[in-house]
This record gives structure tokens, sequence and C-alpha cells, in this order.
């Protein structure tokens, strides 16, 4: 069976299915990051049919969306659970090195709301990352 995103603006997809406790806490994160007023589309995947799925993989799965996140090997394994954000706005190099950075999920909304709203982009973020490689936020 062919495997396809579902529909939505702002997807999280899992794509490591070893540690289900690993999972659950990494949710459970990014929920808390949001607070009742923020704007969010996220849309949380969980489904088998994406374990191993990689930044490459994304581009022949991705219809409209400019960006997706990955809960992936290193989410479930760092004790911190970055996730991956991958920039799918380009479809001449979809698959081909596409533009990464991690997010630790308390910066989840920050980051989210604003790749929503336009108001920030990719750049912006991946170029104000830590020295580990995770967005951790501005306000820190």
């Amino acid at each position: 069976m062919a495997r396809s995103l579902p529909l939505g603006e702002s997807l999280l997809v899992r794509t490591d299915f070893t540690d289900d406790a690993a999972w659950a806490q990494t949710l459970a994160a990014v929920i808390a990051s949001y607070d009742e007023d923020t704007m969010t589309e996220l849309t949380p995947v969980d489904d088998a049919t994406f374990d191993g799925l990689t930044p490459a993989g994304l581009g022949d799965l991705v219809d409209d969306q400019t960006y997706v996140f990955l809960a992936d090997t290193t989410t479930m394994t760092d004790p911190e659970h970055p996730l991956l954000a991958v920039d799918t706005s380009d479809e001449d190099v979809r698959g081909d090195g596409d533009p990464v950075f991690r997010i630790a999920p308390i910066a989840m909304a920050e980051v989210e709301a604003n790749f929503l709203l336009a108001t920030m982009d990719f750049e912006d973020y991946a170029g104000s990352v830590d020295d580990d490689g995770v967005f951790r936020g501005f306000d820190r």
C-alpha cells in the first residue's frame, strides 16, 4: 500500500516506532509548548507506514506543505527529544538535501505558529540554532 501524508499545513510525523514512551513524552512536551491563545494547525501523525521515513523520502509525499516536522530516531533517543524541521518548499530540491534543523519540543509552538502565519521563515530559525544544532527559542 502506498503511503501518503494526511492533509494539513503543519504535520508532525513520527518516523521511529522503537519507543512508545519517548513518543508520548515528546508529544506531551510539544502540546505543552502551546498556550490556549496560540493559533495552530499541528497534526500529529502516528502511523507505522512512516517508519524509517527520512527527509529525502518526503519528496514524493508532500503536496502543499512547505515544511514538515519529523519525530525520528534522534527525537526518540535524545533525552531532550529534539524534532527535525524539514523545509519542503522548493520542489526542485525536495529529497535532495532539504534544509533541516532541530527544535526542542518546548520551542515547537513558537516555530510552528510563525511558519503557519508566515511571519518568519525557515532560514530565520535554522540560523538561530544553538551550537548543537537545536533551536530552543529566542527568549531564553
